[in-house]
């Protein structure tokens, strides 16, 4: 395998979990703040330690997905791919910030929207380029779909 290759890899697999990890960093005090901890939930809330794991896999495949896509021959499909793929991390970095730390439900049901459709969007961007690479996405989509879900019952149950 190449040095270039094996950069490559590196750094797709590192770019999504680095980010996803500042976020949740950012926002790990308030998870177990007052304002979380007695919000109204859901039934279905799953327990907080299941994020982590959830996260850390869905990172993971992110990165897998991404390095099918950088490795490939530099084209336009290829580039708006990459940028599909940029733009649905930045707004995976912002939502637990709008969420937690804002204390914004109402913000963070609406940014998840929008990144729900930038999920779906590089999934189609991928599938393009390379099936795998975009069925690799299918869980992240799943989780956000769940996630988007758990937003609007916080929000909903108190509002």
């Amino acid at each position: 395998m190449k040095i270039k290759t094996i950069f490559q890899f590196l750094l797709s697999i590192i770019l999504p979990l680095a980010i996803g990890g500042f976020s949740g960093f950012l926002t790990a005090n308030e998870v177990n703040d007052d304002w979380f901890v007695n919000l109204i939930k859901p039934p279905f809330n799953p327990p907080n330690y299941l994020f982590g794991p959830v996260w850390s896999a869905l990172y993971l495949l992110m990165g897998v997905s991404l390095f099918l896509i950088v490795k490939m021959e530099k084209s336009e499909l290829r580039t708006n791919a990459i940028l599909a793929f940029g733009l649905q991390l930045f707004l995976n970095f912002w939502w637990s910030i709008f969420f937690f730390r804002f204390q914004r439900p109402d913000v963070a049901l609406a940014e998840i929207m929008l990144m729900w459709f930038s999920i779906l969007y590089m999934i189609f961007s991928f599938y393009k380029l390379k099936p795998i690479a975009a069925y690799i996405q299918v869980p992240y989509l799943l989780w956000v779909s769940f996630a988007s879900i758990l937003n609007a019952s916080f929000w909903w149950l108190n509002k």
